[in-house]
């Protein structure tokens, strides 16, 4: 059996939309870093997306637990000509595609960027991979909201568009574990 504690990384204050550009987390809530760590098991394995806020995050909850190599297949969604866009400028820029993105999640992309589709298929191959690799195990992955929606389906049996009315908070654990019967979800956006 394996459980995946799937992580968001720390807040990092942007008001645009933020899929691959690389900005920092502020890390500055020690507290809150400090209950995370606790939250989490002791003897998990721990990986992180390879942009800085998911790999700083990732860092500073890792305590004495193996940190893996940062996997580029856990970055968040790619939102292409949106990112570092205002939800008022993609709404401006593309009024029809920016709506049927978030109602209709599937094979729409933001221009020169990636579908609900394509993330979702890109981390579940990475979360495959790991748990190929060392299952069973406790693997904690910090990564990105749209990393972590995209996931709960397969324990849910929800549709994207369900999946994508969570609340993903920075520094919120979503956990899941797949058992001989399937996967079945624990806890989503539990703050420690």
């Amino acid at each position: 059996m394996t459980t995946l504690w799937l992580v968001r990384h720390g807040p990092t204050h942007e008001r645009t939309m933020t899929g691959w550009r690389d900005v920092p987390a502020d890390l500055s809530d020690r507290a809150a870093l400090d209950r995370l760590s606790d939250y989490l098991p002791a003897d998990a394995l721990i990986v992180s997306s390879d942009l800085r806020r998911a790999i700083t995050t990732a860092d500073a909850i890792a305590r004495n637990r193996l940190r893996l190599p940062d996997d580029r297949a856990l970055r968040e969604i790619d939102f292409g000509a949106w990112d570092g866009l205002h939800h008022t400028q993609v709404s401006a820029r593309d009024p029809v595609l920016s709506r049927r993105f978030w109602e209709q999640p599937g094979d729409l992309a933001a221009p020169n960027g990636e579908s609900w589709n394509d993330v979702t298929a890109r981390v579940a191959r990475a979360i495959d991979a790991l748990i190929a690799a060392h299952a069973p195990a406790h693997l904690i992955v910090v990564a990105h909201m749209g990393v972590i929606m995209s996931q709960i389906p397969r324990a849910t049996r929800q549709t994207a568009f369900a999946a994508m009315a969570h609340r993903i908070d920075p520094l919120g654990v979503t956990d899941m574990t797949l058992a001989a019967d399937g996967w079945r979800i624990g806890r989503i956006n539990h703050i420690a």
